[in-house]
């Protein structure tokens, strides 16, 4: 669901990366009041796993199109939405910036489809509500509709920019390829999840979690479907009904600004996803001791 640069006029570009800007850092402010220092590593290793997962896409027998596991709903159901959002935030930026895994000029776009919703509306609606007495119902639940809200809005956008008469027929497109890759989400993060609350990212629970992140980004990663995504396969089945400009200034910019900071994506996927873990462990350390700093002041 990472929408690629030339699929969005600039002015929505601009306009969407300005509203995340805002939700980030209202989300930052709402985080900061009651953030402690024993969450630091629960967050750090979680962010870690949820980018490596978003590079393990699977696809479904006799299917044409993969999934990946997006993850949003997973970090919201064990940190809350406002500390979800910003860990998802910072896997995005990551992608963008150094894999070219949606374009710098789509990434409030793809903030909105993958981490706004699922965070801000999805979460609190209909999986809080669910959170005491059916959580895992609520986790299914909720993944299923945040891809489908994340389909709707990633349609939306892309239609109005390239081809306003093919809303209806490509976001029926776009809906049904992410339905089952919604519950196979749902099902997966319920599972760590309940793993979660037997083990509150105990010392075990911890070390398997970094160790899985360590494989499924080196040796897994080697083994991921190659078929195009279900956006990607969405346009593909609509191409004749786009008209994409790739010959605007700005379009032409914001390929040449990620053609140089997006140098992973020419590495083997091993080396890459190593870099990649390495670099969300990082910033989101960064960002949990400016959490904490912040929480201690106040």
């Amino acid at each position: 669901m990472h929408l690629g640069n030339s699929v969005v006029c600039p002015v929505t570009g601009a306009i969407m990366l300005g509203a995340m800007g805002i939700s980030a850092l209202f989300a930052y402010k709402k985080a900061k009041v009651n953030f402690s220092k024993e969450r630091i590593l629960p967050l750090v290793l979680m962010s870690a796993f949820v980018f490596v997962l978003q590079t393990l896409n699977f696809s479904f027998p006799n299917s044409f199109s993969s999934a990946h596991i997006i993850g949003t709903i997973l970090l919201c159901s064990l940190f809350g939405s406002s500390i979800g959002f910003l860990a998802i935030s910072s896997v995005l930026l990551i992608q963008a910036l150094f894999f070219a895994d949606g374009g710098l000029l789509t990434l409030g776009c793809n903030l909105f489809n993958m981490g706004f919703l699922a965070c801000f509306v999805v979460y609190p609606l209909f999986f809080k509500p669910l959170k005491n007495n059916h959580p895992f119902l609520g986790i299914i639940l909720s993944s299923i509709i945040a891809l489908q809200l994340g389909s709707i809005a990633s349609a939306i956008e892309i239609s109005a920019s390239v081809s306003k008469d093919a809303v209806m027929p490509f976001l029926a497109l776009m809906m049904g390829s992410h339905l089952i890759s919604g519950i196979v989400e749902g099902i997966f993060s319920s599972f760590i999840y309940a793993v979660n609350l037997k083990y509150r990212f105990d010392l075990k629970f911890s070390s398997t979690l970094g160790f899985l992140t360590l494989i499924f980004g080196t040796i897994l990663s080697n083994f991921a479907s190659k078929k195009p995504d279900g956006l990607e396969w969405s346009m593909l089945k609509m191409s004749d009904s786009f008209v994409i400009n790739t010959q605007n200034a700005v379009y032409r910019l914001s390929e040449v600004i990620q053609s140089k900071t997006a140098f992973l994506s020419n590495l083997p996927d091993s080396i890459s996803n190593l870099s990649g873990i390495i670099l969300i462990t990082l910033l989101m350390f960064i960002l949990c001791k400016t959490l904490v700093k912040t929480t201690n002041e106040n």
